[in-house]
This record gives C-alpha cells, structure tokens and sequence, in this order.
C-alpha cells in the first residue's frame, strides 16, 4: 500500500505535491449533519500558512478551500468530503539548479531510492505543503469533537532551540507569530531569528499540544492504543524526530512512586502518563511533546552526491523555514484531532452501550 491514508473510521486521504497544480484530501467516515462551510477553514489554515512574518518562508498562498463532494445544504451528508487548495504561488524555477543534486538531510536520496523518480520542485510529495490538508480535515474533526463532547485541543511552541518559556500565559500564544505562551520573550526570539535568518542557518523546535474534556475509555489495548496512534501520528509529519507522551524520557529520571498517577474519588493527583493508560484515556488532559529537527533546506553549501554519482556541493535557494517547527503547532493539533476523532467513533461502534462506570474520577482544574 502507499499509505497515503489515515485513520480507521475517519478516514483521510491527501494527495498532491508542492508546486502541482492543486493540493487536496478527501475524507471519509464524518457523521452526517454536521453543519460545514468553506469559510469555516479559513481560521487554522492562516494559522499554518507561510509568509504570516518575516520569521518563516516568504511563499504566499491563498489557501481557499473547494468543498467539492460530501455537503448538501450546508451540511455533511456522510459521503467522502473532497476538500481542494489550488496552489497559486509556487516558484518552481528556484530548483532548477538541484534537480541532479540530493540536498542532505532532506528525502530527495530515500524518494529516488524508493521510486526511482522524485518530483524537485519544493519537495514534492515530501513538502510541508501537505500537511495543509491535514489542517483541513482537522477542522471537520474539531468541531465534531467540540459539539459531541467539549473537546478542546491547543498547542504552543515550549523550546526553539536552548529557548525556553519562563513563564505561561495561554492567552499569549495566538498574538505572537512564534505560538510562545511568554509575551515577556517575544522581542529576545525576534532578535534571534533575525539573527538566524541572516546566518542562512536554521534550528529545531519542540511543540506541546494538550486536548482537554476527552472522556475515559478511548483507545483500544493493544494494537490501536491511543498512545501508540498519536505517537505515530506525530512522526508522520515533517521533520519530527520525536515524540513524548506525558512525562516521556522525563519518566526515565522518575521513581515509580512518584510517575504513578495516583488517585483520589476528587480526581488524579498527576498526569505523569499524559491521560492515557494501557493504551486507553483516563479521562484527564491527553498530552503529547513533539520534537522537529533543523530545517535541512539552506543556503549555507553542503556536501553531498548527484544523480550521476559524483560528489558535489549543493546550494538551496528559494523560499524556506529557518525553524520550522514555528508553523507546526496547527498541525500538531490538527493531528491530534484526527486521532481522537477515528478514536471516538470507534469506541461508539463498539462500546456505545456500556456509558458511565463507577467510579469515574474527575479531572481537577488546576491540571494544564
């Protein structure tokens, strides 16, 4: 298979490549009579898209949506949902130079190597651009989960580079082009991503995406834990090299008595296991850290090999992140809501008829 689909019940499929004509995804599974509009997807997609400041890549696209299938009335019929972004600003032109060339770090060798054929413009198939439409289909999932059951999903960059918040303010992180719940370090990130661009260098990032009100019970215990599907999910998209659930390595610095959550009929004392256990939510806050490694795409050379064998030094030009994970928090969450949202209707299929178990414990609200 080409695995260029997602999800069990809710299904998504994406297709398209960076600089073709369009970019698009079709998603299966969503109830019917959900109310859907084009401009609902506005909001999160301006959340993700480039060229937003000058701290990452200048490319400017339109990111209007085509509902093509799945709505009749403004409402989801239970169909596929076609969903279509034509891309209006791509700059083909600036990979004329690598064509030949595999830019370290990126998947221009593994693409040749699998295909034997790999499409240079931007990335192809292998660009950020893609994850748009994950965005896209998210915003279906999010307001499902938002109307059914209160879920609330939010996400915010915790370190670029050695960078860390010293502080958190929630209501700080959609005002500031960098997600960063610390107004207080907007102006000291500016400075050093102005300092990075000019370099021509580019740096990592960590992103923590939490979704609160999700009930207890979603996840299945062995090969579709929630834990194991959101790790996974993560990984899928790009440049992450890493995932954590809960405490994740921090666990390993942990004695037993204190990572265990233990309990109290007033709810959990801690959330050390990121609100899932054996693969299935406690009904506290899902956590999950995710970590993105260095954009690979620079204008500082690099050493490298061409299609033909010899060695070379290859130069990016165009248009690129110097940290990409500054974009990635929509996506993050985007991901996270796809889990869930495949989760809770797996969980309804089967085990719609078993509700509310004594005891439930409630989540305290001075959890994250």
């Amino acid at each position: 298979m080409s695995s260029n689909s997602f999800g069990k019940l809710f299904t998504v499929t994406t297709f398209g490549e960076s600089h073709g004509p369009a970019i698009g995804c079709v998603v299966d599974g969503c109830p019917p009579g959900l109310a859907l509009s084009a401009d609902e997807f506005a909001h999160d997609l301006a959340r993700r898209a480039t060229g937003k400041s000058r701290h990452t890549s200048q490319r400017h696209e339109a990111d209007e949506v085509e509902i093509l299938s799945g709505v009749f009335e403004g409402l989801t019929t239970g169909t596929p949902i076609a969903l279509l972004v034509r891309n209006t600003d791509a700059r083909s032109k600036d990979y004329e130079k690598i064509v030949e060339q595999f830019r370290p770090g990126h998947a221009d060798y593994t693409y040749w190597q699998k295909y034997g054929i790999r499409d240079p413009r931007g990335g192809g198939r292998s660009s950020a651009r893609e994850t748009t439409m994950r965005v896209a289909a998210a915003v279906i999932a999010r307001k499902w989960l938002a109307l059914r059951h209160g879920i609330a999903i939010r996400g915010h960059v915790s370190q670029i580079a050695d960078i860390v918040p010293r502080s958190f303010d929630a209501s700080a992180i959609e005002a500031n082009p960098f997600f960063w719940p610390d107004a207080s370090q907007v102006g000291e990130i500016e400075a050093f991503m102005d300092a990075l661009r000019k370099s021509g260098d580019s740096v990592g990032a960590r992103v923590d995406v939490v979704a609160t009100n999700v009930p207890p019970g979603w996840g299945e215990p062995v090969y579709g834990k929630l834990d194991a599907e959101l790790a996974a999910a993560m990984m899928s998209i790009n440049a992450v090299k890493g995932v954590e659930i809960g405490a994740g390595f921090g666990s390993v610095l942990q004695k037993g008595s204190e990572h265990r959550d233990e309990m109290r009929l007033d709810g959990f004392l801690s959330n050390h296991a990121g609100g899932i256990l054996g693969g299935i939510s406690t009904g506290q806050p899902v956590t999950c850290s995710v970590a993105f490694k260095p954009t690979s795409s620079l204008r500082l050379p690099g050493r490298t090999v061409d299609v033909s064998g010899a060695e070379v030094d290859v130069v990016t030009t165009g248009r690129h992140d110097p940290c990409v994970g500054l974009r990635a928090t929509p996506i993050c969450e985007a991901m996270m809501a796809l889990v869930l949202m495949d989760q809770a209707l797996r969980h309804r299929a089967q085990n719609a008829d078993v509700g509310d178990v004594f005891p439930r414990i409630p989540t305290r609200t001075e959890e994250p």
